[in-house]
């Protein structure tokens, strides 16, 4: 489970949109995997421990409320997610604060993404699962990932243009 839990963390941060709240999810999802470890029979550990952490995740909102009460924009941690850092020693200052700004408002996107859209994109592309290992993850067939997905990724495309949102 070891190689897998900056994934876990990665997933629940965006799940639960609270730092503190999503080591909690970990730390309850690792001791569930550990406990039932002897049952695994599945193909992947890392989608089977996501499986895990969105559960335990979406128990947590249930219930404290408080990972629906805390805006994406003022939590301060984002940068020790490292599938989300861009920014690179070579940059000059000012790519370095056009990409920062890029990723600001691509967080803030994602955010603002209903649960079940925000965790098809976040599975996909920060955490770079098949469409297989997330249909496992979220127990949704394929043909729903990909839907969700392509939804997600338009409502971005369309809140990274200005465009208004569609009925």
């Amino acid at each position: 489970m070891l190689p897998h839990v900056d994934a876990a963390y990665g997933l629940a941060r965006w799940l639960v949109r609270d730092a503190t709240a999503a080591e909690e999810v970990v730390q309850e999802a690792v001791v569930r995997a550990l406990t039932y470890f002897a049952s695994f029979r599945g193909v992947s550990a890392r989608s089977w421990l996501l499986q895990i952490v969105r559960n335990v995740a979406y128990e947590a909102v249930k219930r404290d409320r408080r990972g629906r009460l805390v805006p994406i924009e003022t939590s301060g941690d984002w940068e020790d997610l490292p599938s989300l850092e861009l920014l690179s020693e070579d940059d000059d200052p000012e790519t370095r604060l056009r990409r920062k700004r890029n990723r600001d408002r691509a967080q803030q996107l994602i955010g603002q993404l209903p649960d079940q859209l925000r965790e098809v994109v976040v599975l996909r592309e920060l955490e770079e699962l098949s469409y297989k290992e997330i249909s496992e993850v979220i127990k949704t067939p394929i043909g729903t990932v990909m839907s969700r997905l392509w939804r997600a990724r338009r409502r971005l495309i369309e809140g990274s243009l200005g465009l208004p949102e569609p009925c």
